[in-house]
């Protein structure tokens, strides 16, 4: 097995794992009352990043390894389990919102809106630039940043009308 495939099999473990912990912390929140929002363009966030690893198989097992992209995404699965510890439990792949709970702000938040999605951006084009794709990489990029700029949208309207609740609550 070539060190390509063994990246591609700890990355597609490592994105399994994480979709068992969003539906987790899904089901967890909605039993506390949180409310899903944007449903209807989650198949397209999970096609994909779907395509995103098949294409990843199909072109890129057998390439050779470029260290120094390999090395950068590597660094930020570090900053991913920064922004995994710092949400807990509200960490989820689906806009998720529990009303009455105010929005996390430490960790990477006081940051960035956005550092999952960061995350992501750089990980789509890392991953392909290490495997020597990087057509891969711009090819993904423009379609994430697509459904990025639905997302976001989406996400921005939830929490503003998360933010407007609390801001009602507060004398």
């Amino acid at each position: 097995m070539s060190l390509a495939a063994i990246i591609l099999a700890l990355v597609t473990l490592q994105r399994i794992g994480e979709l068992v912990l969003s539906r987790y912390n899904t089901g967890r929140l909605k039993g506390r009352g949180a409310i899903e929002i944007g449903a209807n363009h989650y198949p397209l966030v999970v096609s994909v990043h779907a395509a995103w690893l098949i294409a990843l198989w199909i072109w890129g097992r057998d390439q050779d390894v470029n260290l120094v992209a390999l090395s950068l995404f590597v660094a930020l699965q570090g900053f991913r389990l920064w922004i995994l510890a710092t949400l807990g439990p509200r960490w989820t792949t689906r806009i998720v919102v529990l009303p009455g709970e105010p929005l996390i702000t430490a960790g990477p938040y006081q940051y960035f809106s956005h550092p999952n999605y960061a995350v992501v951006v750089a990980e789509i084009v890392l991953l392909p630039l290490a495997l020597h794709l990087p057509w891969l990489a711009l090819t993904f990029t423009g379609l994430n940043a697509a459904v990025l700029a639905i997302r976001i949208r989406v996400e921005a309207r939830a929490l503003a009308a998360v933010s407007g609740q609390l801001a009602r609550r507060t004398p």
